[in-house]
């Protein structure tokens, strides 16, 4: 399935100076229900890639590191930060609140940064993080980090930099922690919060239409068989969300599970979570995979850790996968990552 531009949905959506409103009653879209396809420059098919830290980009050992697994053909894909978690905006961004919550650090110039890569041959996938922006929360007045998917401001603020980041000359925009905060019961009791999220993707399919491709992090549990019943606090929905993305990427890193089966066996951690996710949407799935050394079972080197889980992508019908190390250090995956790739 292939992300579409929507025809209508059963939101009201008001675009206004300060921002929309979102009305209640939402209904879910069938997967694959929705307009128009996406035309994109580059197709992000198959794709084989790395995160990357605003910081990573800027250091030449680390990319020298990526620079020559590209020209080994073992990768060909970068996600970079353009919103990390700590509410910063990575590059000088003209979005007013941006700077006034201080938020756009310039750190990155992206224009130049993304043409050379690009002629390097990547192809380039932007992070935003959404709801996780501790300067927002702050600046709104919230006293935790996390502000709510619902909130006008907030959604209003992540769409203009959404709509910004399309102009930057990335293929594909990847939202980050959008969903709510984990902890609380399962229960049916969190309808507010799924049809949050899914009225603030249906909102940037709207405004993005087709400049850029679009695809979303999940949360690995997402993909199970129970998240249909929307009954899981960080208001993520599988049904809900497929319909607006180009692609899928549910983080089915071994160590982030509680059962020890999975923790122990990444083969199979990666495999049922494709079944699962595959049996409910038809969509195109690249997940993350866990490149750092975390809970490696007793015996099992990182290399096969990782090996096992492109194993299991490349059985059970991934559209590509991408891999993550929060400090971008990924000696131990290049040697395990095949060449070859054009």
């Amino acid at each position: 399935m292939k992300r579409k531009t929507p025809s209508g949905y059963y939101f009201v959506l008001i675009v206004a100076a300060l921002g929309f409103v979102y009305a209640t009653g939402l209904t879910r879209l069938p997967a694959g229900s929705l307009a128009s396809p996406v035309a994109t420059a580059a197709s992000g098919h198959n794709r084989i890639g790395v995160y990357m830290t605003s910081y990573a980009l800027t250091k030449a050992s680390v990319l020298d590191a990526i620079f020559a697994a590209r020209e080994a053909g073992q990768i060909d894909t970068l996600v970079i930060n353009v919103k990390n978690m700590h509410g910063e905006v990575t590059y000088d961004s003209a979005v007013p609140l941006a700077h006034e919550i201080g938020a756009s650090t310039g750190r990155l110039d992206l224009p130049t940064q993304l043409d050379d890569l690009r002629a390097r041959g990547f192809y380039l996938i932007a992070r935003q993080v959404v709801f996780y922006d501790p300067l927002l929360a702050a600046h709104l007045g919230f006293q935790e980090s996390w502000v709510p998917g619902d909130n006008a401001v907030v959604c209003d603020y992540n769409l203009a930099i959404a709509s910004e980041v399309a102009d930057l000359g990335f293929d594909e925009l990847q939202f980050d922690y959008v969903r709510y905060p984990d902890g609380g019961e399962l229960d049916d009791i969190y309808d507010d919060r799924f049809a949050a999220i899914t009225a603030f993707l249906a909102a940037a399919t709207h405004q993005l239409g087709d400049r850029i491709q679009l695809s979303a992090d999940l949360f690995g549990r997402v993909m199970w068989p129970w998240n249909s019943r929307r009954i899981d606090p960080i208001g993520q929905s599988l049904e809900d969300m497929a319909p607006y993305l180009d692609f899928v990427s549910p983080m089915v890193y071994p160590s982030h599970y509680y059962e020890q089966l999975y923790r122990d066996d990444p083969y199979r951690t990666v495999q049922d979570a494709l079944v699962s996710g595959t049996n409910r949407v038809d969509a195109n799935y690249r997940p993350f995979l866990q490149a750092f050394d975390r809970y490696i079972p007793a015996g099992m080197t990182l290399e096969t850790y990782i090996r096992e889980q492109i194993d299991a992508a490349k059985d059970h019908g991934a559209d590509g996968y991408l891999f993550w190390h929060p400090a971008c250090e990924y000696a131990p995956l290049f040697n395990v990552l095949e060449p070859g790739l054009n």
